[in-house]
């Protein structure tokens, strides 16, 4: 693991986006998106990605310089396309439209299909949260994940990300942002459990032999990651698939193929929320006290509310630089070189 200063790695990505074709607003803009998401200790959406955003766009199946576009509207809900653009750009384009919509509505949603990985979606709900609204988004993917009861991927890992305002009793942004894949472990994370050799902290799927494992590597080659929640993941999964292929008129899972590199095209869904943050504070604040009070498992180890470790990460990376694997940052510095 190497740290690297946030304004610096920042920069550096910005040249390689430069470099792939973006322009310079929006190579400005999708750095700043990558480099927060080391940040904030999110490292397998972050660096870790750009190589596969590199090589989509030099196949020709992303556009560096395609811009999501409205193309209906329906008073608080609007549909848009992405027309293969850079994920993150256009998810960041569709969730800011929604906060807008919000502000004059009270709820807002964009539906944006035919776009590309949104990388860390979690983003848009911090975006949201900071702003003061509540916020639901997902996205979403290639077939991934076997539904339960079979042992063959049909249906997607589709991340989701709820999102609740907060601004704790120091008047700190503070707020509470769940960002979760439908498999127990996304398959960045098994990729980077595989890579340092460690074994995960409970079995996230199963082996060739039909077995729950903690060996990464192991549910990398069975292709069988356990859903959250066993059958109700799965089910999970499949309506977040079909409502968002729906209402964007983006592909559904079932509609990609087994190349992760032509995993284009996804229907993703954003939501914001108007909130009485101020109001709700005593309630939220009473929430999360309840959590810390609980009985831990570790003494001297609270549990902890989603997003508050990322709060904490974000401190120390800002204080010591953004933590990044080995790998991920020499797969970086091959694709510096030839940007």
């Amino acid at each position: 693991m190497i740290r690297v200063p946030f304004d610096e790695l920042t920069r550096r990505i910005e040249s390689v986006l430069l470099g792939l074709g973006l322009t310079p607003p929006r190579a400005v803009l999708g750095a700043r998106l990558i480099a927060e998401t080391d940040r904030d200790g999110v490292r397998t959406h972050g660096v870790a990605r750009l190589p596969r955003l590199a090589e989509g766009i030099r196949l020709g199946y992303i556009s560096p310089t395609a811009e999501p576009e409205r193309v209906a509207s329906l008073g608080a809900m609007e549909r848009w396309a992405g027309h293969r653009g850079v994920g993150n750009l256009a998810a960041h384009a569709a969730m800011t439209r929604a906060i807008e919509l919000a502000a004059e509505y009270g709820i807002g949603a964009v539906a944006l299909g035919n776009t590309s990985h949104w990388m860390r979606g979690g983003a848009f709900g911090w975006l949201a949260a900071e702003q003061g609204f509540a916020a639901m988004c997902w996205s979403n993917t290639l077939p991934n994940l076997p539904p339960w009861g079979a042992t063959t991927p049909a249906l997607g890992n589709n991340p989701l990300i709820l999102a609740v305002p907060h601004v704790d009793e120091s008047g700190q942004q503070a707020p509470i942002v769940l960002d979760i894949a439908m498999s127990q472990f996304s398959y960045g994370s098994l990729s980077s459990y595989r890579q340092r050799g460690v074994p995960l902290p409970v079995p996230g799927g199963y082996d060739e032999h039909g077995e729950l494992t903690t060996d990464a590597g192991a549910i990398e080659e069975s292709k069988r990651a356990l859903p959250i929640g066993f059958w109700k993941g799965s089910g999970l999964a499949f309506v977040l698939d079909t409502m968002g292929a729906m209402l964007s008129g983006g592909k559904a899972t079932w509609q990609f193929g087994a190349d992760p590199l032509q995993e284009v095209g996804q229907s993703q869904i954003f939501l914001a929320m108007k909130a009485d943050e101020a109001g709700a504070r005593e309630m939220i604040q009473g929430a999360i006290d309840k959590v810390h009070d609980a009985t831990p498992v570790t003494e001297g180890k609270p549990a902890r509310y989603p997003g508050e470790g990322t709060i904490a990460v974000r401190a120390e990376s800002l204080r010591e630089g953004c933590a990044i694997e080995d790998a991920a940052w020499e797969a970086f510095l091959k694709l510096e070189a030839g940007a």
